[in-house]
């Protein structure tokens, strides 16, 4: 996933969970926050980040938050492209475990949820994969939520009653950097569901990315720890 005028700027304030203040090209200006995590200790006044420009009229804000530096780390903190980078990924056949699907649809919808990706293979099998996008990261180790997330245990658990009708059942989580040691579940709750998940069967995946300032691409398995 490529995107285009990106720009490098200063993070000043998070105003809501859409929008934040920043510094460029020496003036304060507004920024959409393509995420509504929490990013605590991502978003903190001074940090080094990269903005997408857009000159769209019927826009609020000229710039979107795109990528932020944590020390060494660049994170890619845009939750709008995790579903993207995974589709791409599958198309050109970069995952083993996706490489016979001949069919990819985003966003479809199953009983009360609507899943980020349905799929199915050439052999006739049919699936859905959940995707999340993972930002928190501490000494390598990196987590999701970052927040307590009822949505997310509520897909969960209809994955889940997926599996048991006959479909293949996926929950990939993109890690947004590189250089991860391993992923696992961030609060009770979320760990309890996703032990749910694994005992119905349920495929738990964890893939990390390269990030520059201007591109994501998903690259290696990450391991999950649940137990």
């Amino acid at each position: 996933m490529k995107y285009d005028n990106i720009k490098s700027a200063k993070f000043i304030n998070r105003i809501n969970r859409f929008i934040a203040e920043i510094e460029i090209n020496n003036k304060i200006e507004l920024c959409h926050v393509k995420n509504t995590g929490r990013c605590k200790e991502l978003l903190i006044k001074g940090t080094d980040i990269f903005v997408q420009e857009n000159n769209k009229e019927n826009r609020k804000t000229k710039y979107s938050l795109i990528c932020v530096k944590k020390g060494d780390l660049l994170i890619n903190m845009d939750s709008q492209v995790p579903n993207y980078v995974v589709k791409e990924a599958i198309e050109k056949k970069a995952i083993e475990l996706f490489k016979n699907v001949s069919f990819l649809k985003l966003e479809s919808k199953y009983k009360n949820s609507r899943f980020d990706i349905y799929f199915e293979r050439n052999t006739g099998e049919k699936g859905f994969i959940e995707v999340k996008g993972v930002t928190l990261e501490k000494d390598g180790i990196v987590k999701f939520p970052d927040a307590p997330s009822i949505r997310a245990i509520k897909h969960i658990n209809e994955l889940i009653d997926a599996k048991k009708e006959g479909y293949e059942a996926y929950i990939l989580f993109v890690v947004q950097l590189k250089n991860v040691k391993h992923f696992e579940p961030n609060n009770d709750d979320f760990h309890k569901a996703l032990k749910d998940a694994k005992n119905n069967n349920v495929h738990i995946l964890a893939y990390d990315c390269f990030v520059s300032y201007d591109e994501i691409i998903l690259k290696d398995e990450v391991p999950v720890i649940i137990d």
